[in-house]
This record gives structure tokens, C-alpha cells and sequence, in this order.
């Protein structure tokens, strides 16, 4: 029996620890998407203690908690920080199957320095030793970032931020990791959500002068994808829900954006029209700065009405989508394709059935400009455990070319969450060794090697072009 999480954890063959320890362990991160905050980076925040940095923006933990029968106010609650620790050390032994008890263990150990299981024995113990390490001043947002050798991060923000904070940290010569923003418009294509009208007069604030007509809000999303690469920002994402193409005239899309601004009522048809038009519209601005975008398709959110009222969205009440989007999703790369302004485009599916309908379709819009250019996204959200990822490498192996995957990502909100990245070039290495073993590759380990090393960082560094000095 192999030991609990030894030096070879999920490394179940000779050439896979190769791999992993001479190879991938020591490559950098390059975290290209995650909802760290900019603000606490500048302000190098100092954390009250470890429910504060490791349960404060978790909705898995809340979720499996929820799932244990733990009241809501030991979650989200009004519970004190020491409270609702000791009911995540009751929920963990619980979590077997579950990558969130890798995830613990992985962040207590390389962060804390603490083997012992987390359970309601020990919880006395680890919550005295988390916190007396949380109260040394170099144990900060910042030194948790540089503790994982990460050389560049992209947080993701709201095209109405002033970025103040990004530019606080650009200007900062004592932080030499690269912090740029990503530009999310999710708000300005959601044109049939309560709320819009009041977006769009904040983004009217930014710019500067007030958007009445379709014609001003392309103009006025242009002038801030230009301010935010300025700041450095070389990604966009977005938040497809399903995606959708129904490209109609801009005389009818002006008429439906100021309907929407009186609050009347659209059709369906308005808003799919709508949407894409923005949605291509966008894309074009992107090819012509070289960035990437990104397209998270696959979600179902806020499933829970009585606790979306409670305590708003991304807490832990969103699910997995079973909605079809092949078709839209392949005229909307087609028609940006064929007048060339399909920017690099990384697709991240949620619902893993989707993985050969992803696989095949990116196949459709390679480029000889760059390898790799239009990418499958790492295993997400629900699927970024070993079975998830893996299956989204094996896929994309087959249809494609895994060896020009630009690898992993945390999307997390947790300055813990950095292990995430051991997680997968410890899945990865696995999968690549496993193949070799069994006989379906050679054994070349120069290649391999180079290869490994490729997915944990040089793909990403190469494919997006972020320089990783500041």
C-alpha cells in the first residue's frame, strides 16, 4: 500500500516520477486566469487568520459543508472564524473522493509546513499553527504569491474598473511579479439582466460622456479594452451562458440596446441579435491588439433562489449546464474567422460531455500564425479534480495536439489555491507516464521532458506574449 500523499502521489509509475520531479516540479506559473484581488496584492494584505484566507471566498468548501449538514451560519454566517474552522476540520474526513481533501492537505503542507490530517482532533493544533505563522509580517498576499515561484498572474475585471490597483502594482519596483488585469464584459452583453440599464451608466462614468445609442457603447468598449492594454491586459473572458449566433442587422440591434434602456421588454430574438453583434464586435478589437479571449461555456447559475437572495451570486449555488451550443459556437468562430479577426481563443467547457464536441471544433480554426492558437481550457470549475482533467487531456490528446496545451490555471479567489497547479503536473505526468508504460509511446525522455515542461509554462509564456519582467 502506498503511503497517504508521499513524494510519488498520484504518480503511479516510474516514468510519470521521472517526469514529475525532473521536469514539471521545478517549472514556474504562469497563472494566466484567477479572481484574485488587486487590491489586496497592492496592499500586500495581512490576513486575520486561516478561515480568513482559506474559507472567506471558497464555495466548494461551502459547498461540501452544506452537504455535511453544517448550519449556514457557521459558513457564510455569523459564526466567529474559529467556529466555522472547526466545522470545515469535522466536514474533511468526510471529503474522501474528493479533491478538496488533496487540495487541504496540499496547501497545509506547502504553505504551513503541516502533515497532520486535518480533523476535529487536530483542529486546536493546526488553526494555533496556521495563525502564528499568518501573523508573521512576511506571511502576506504577496509573499503566498511568491512562495510558488509564480511569475505572472491575470486577475479578472469588470471593463468599468479605473484598474487603480493594477497601476499601483506596475509602479511598485519591490514586487516583481506581473499582475495584469482581464478585460469581462459579461455585464455589457447581458442585455436582458436586471441591472444593465445601471451598468451601462457606470460605464458611461468611465469613458466620460453619456451612451445613448448602440453606436456609443461599441465606441465606448473600444476606448476601455484600450485602457486596460495600456495597463498591460492581454486577455479578455467571457461568461457564455450558452453562447449563441444570430447575427442581424445593427438598425435592429440600435433599436433593441434602446429598449433595453427604457427597461422594455425584449424578444429572444432581440437579445440573441444583440449579443452577437457585441460579441463580434468584440472579438475584432481583441485580433487587432493580439489578445487572447476566453469563452467559459457551460454553467447554470444561481440555482437556488431563497439563497441567491440571501447572500448573492458565487456562493457555491451554481451547477452544471446541459444546453447545446455546438452550432452557434462554430458560426460565431466562422464569422470572425473568415474576416479575419478570430483573436486566440481558449474554450473551457463545463459540462464534460462536451469535451470531444470542444476537441473537434477548435480543430476547425488553427492558424499557421501561432501554434495551439485556438485552445481547449484546462478542466474547470467542477472538473478540475483527476478524473476532469484527465479526461479533458485525454480528449484533446485525440483529436489534437496535447503537446501545445498552454496547461493549467487556478480560477480560484484563495491566495492558497497555487497547489492547484502541483495537482495537475502531478495528473499530467501520470497520464503522459501511463501511455509510455504501457507501451503507446517511446520512451524518449528528452522529448517528454520537453514536453511536460512546455504544458506547465512555456506554451502559456510563448502563446500569449506577457513579458514576465516587470
Amino acid at each position: 500500500m502506498k503511503a497517504f500523499m508521499d513524494e510519488n502521489f498520484l504518480l503511479d509509475n516510474e516514468t510519470a516520477i521521472v517526469l514529475y520531479h525532473d521536469h514539471a516540479k521545478k517549472m514556474p506559473i504562469f497563472d494566466y486566469h484567477n479572481h484574485l484581488s488587486a487590491k489586496e496584492i497592492a496592499e500586500n494584505k495581512e490576513f486575520e487568520n486561516i478561515t480568513e484566507v482559506w474559507l472567506g471566498h471558497d464555495h466548494y468548501k461551502w459547498r461540501a459543508m452544506r452537504s455535511n449538514g453544517i448550519s449556514e451560519d457557521y459558513i457564510t454566517g455569523s459564526k466567529n472564524d474559529k467556529d466555522k474552522f472547526m466545522k470545515w476540520a469535522q466536514t474533511i474526513p468526510y471529503c474522501i473522493g474528493n479533491p478538496l481533501y488533496h487540495w487541504t492537505h496540499l496547501e497545509l503542507r506547502r504553505y504551513f509546513g503541516i502533515d497532520d490530517l486535518l480533523n476535529e482532533k487536530t483542529a486546536d493544533k493546526i488553526w494555533d499553527a496556521c495563525n502564528t505563522k499568518l501573523k508573521d509580517k512576511s506571511f502576506t498576499a504577496r509573499s503566498l504569491i511568491e512562495a510558488f515561484n509564480v511569475k505572472v498572474l491575470c486577475t479578472t475585471d469588470d471593463p468599468v474598473d479605473d484598474l487603480k490597483y493594477h497601476r499601483d502594482i506596475k509602479a511598485d519596483d519591490t514586487f516583481n511579479i506581473v499582475v495584469l488585469p482581464t478585460f469581462r464584459p459579461d455585464k455589457a452583453l447581458g442585455i436582458e439582466k436586471e441591472g444593465f440599464r445601471d451598468w451601462i451608466n457606470k460605464l458611461s462614468e468611465a469613458v466620460g460622456y453619456k451612451i445613448n445609442s448602440y453606436n456609443d457603447l461599441v465606441k465606448a468598449l473600444k476606448e476601455r479594452i484600450d485602457y486596460f492594454h495600456q495597463i498591460g491586459c492581454r486577455l479578455s473572458d467571457h461568461a457564455l451562458e450558452p453562447i449563441v449566433f444570430n447575427k442581424g442587422r445593427i438598425s435592429d440591434v440600435e433599436q433593441s440596446f434602446i429598449k433595453a434602456l427604457r427597461e422594455e421588454t425584449l424578444s429572444q430574438n432581440e437579445i440573441m441579435q444583440y449579443k452577437t453583434a457585441v460579441f463580434l464586435e468584440l472579438g475584432k478589437q481583441y485580433r487587432q491588439l493580439n489578445w487572447t479571449m476566453q469563452l467559459h461555456i457551460g454553467t447554470i447559475r444561481n440555482n437556488n433562489e431563497g439563497m441567491m437572495k440571501l447572500l448573492g451570486p458565487d456562493s457555491g449555488f451554481d451547477a452544471i449546464g446541459d444546453y447545446t451550443f455546438a452550432d452557434a459556437l462554430s458560426k460565431s468562430l466562422n464569422e470572425l474567422d473568415k474576416n479575419d479577426n478570430l483573436p486566440k481563443t481558449i474554450i473551457y467547457c463545463l459540462n464534460p460531455r462536451d469535451n470531444y464536441v470542444i476537441g473537434s471544433i477548435i480543430g476547425c480554426f488553427q492558424s499557421g500564425d501561432i501554434p495551439g492558437k485556438i485552445q481547449f481550457g484546462s478542466g474547470w470549475w467542477f472538473n478540475d479534480q483527476r478524473d476532469g482533467m484527465t479526461e479533458q487531456m485525454k480528449a484533446l490528446a485525440n483529436l489534437g495536439l496535447l503537446s501545445r496545451f498552454v496547461g493549467m490555471l487556478t480560477d480560484s479567489r484563495s491566495f492558497l489555491s497555487f497547489t492547484r497547479h502541483e495537482y495537475f503536473r502531478r495528473i499530467l505526468c501520470n497520464l503522459i507516464g501511463t501511455w509510455v508504460e504501457s507501451g503507446e509511446f517511446p520512451r524518449d525522455m528528452e522529448l517528454l521532458g520537453g514536453i511536460v515542461e512546455d504544458i506547465c509554462y512555456n506554451n502559456a509564456y510563448g502563446y500569449f506574449g506577457i513579458e514576465v519582467d516587470k
